[in-house]
């Protein structure tokens, strides 16, 4: 008799999640063990079931699928595929180097996804070749790790005061980042310097 493959499926549009845990469910060989709604659910979900797979939604609160996949296979042997309506050009490698194995778009059909988990549970990786293709289109990302920290943090936080204060460094430090940031990426203020690292996907 197969092996079961136990899922984890996390989403925060009901109907999508919904959907999807019922196609899923189709498959002999699937069992969905847990489907949730953010990020910080996901993560307890997989400490609490140990899934075979965990199926993420790249944008999901609290922060992103990114930092919940990094988080998931940090502290349960586990295997990630993610998916998301658009692929920003940066996203596959962070992605892949938060230890994601397979990279779908939400209008993959059914029978392509069912093959793409049996695959991941099996022990390979995939990535949509539309999504890679975007991936070698996109610009390479001229800045540093901390700088990127900066404004992940800048777009959660209010003030630059909060996101030092989240970072754990003095304001002037991030200030210093932020005018750093701006420069390298030839713009006026940090709500233009974050929407143009979340549109090329390096945050």
């Amino acid at each position: 008799m197969k092996a079961r493959i136990t899922i984890l499926l996390a989403d925060d549009e009901h109907l999508i999640r919904g959907a999807l845990a019922a196609l899923l469910r189709l498959e002999d060989d699937f069992d969905v063990v847990a489907d949730v709604a953010d990020g910080a659910e996901a993560l307890r979900a997989a400490q609490q079931h140990s899934p075979t797979v965990c199926i993420l939604d790249l944008e999901m609160p609290p922060t992103d699928g990114v930092d919940t996949a990094q988080r998931i296979v940090s502290s349960v042997d586990t295997r990630i595929l993610m998916v998301t309506r658009h692929a920003r050009p940066g996203v596959l490698r962070r992605t892949l180097s938060a230890g994601v194995s397979g990279f779908l778009p939400k209008s993959t059909p059914s029978e392509k996804l069912a093959q793409v988990v049996r695959d991941i549970a099996a022990g390979k990786r995939y990535v949509d070749p539309e999504i890679a293709a975007s991936a070698l289109s996109g610009s390479a990302c001229p800045l540093s790790d901390r700088e990127l920290d900066v404004l992940r943090e800048s777009a959660q936080q209010t003030t630059l005061a909060d996101a030092a204060a989240a970072l754990h460094l003095a304001p002037g430090t991030v200030r210093n980042y932020v005018s750093s940031v701006l420069a390298k990426l030839h713009v006026s203020t940090r709500q233009e310097a974050v929407q143009r690292a979340w549109d090329e996907g390096w945050i």
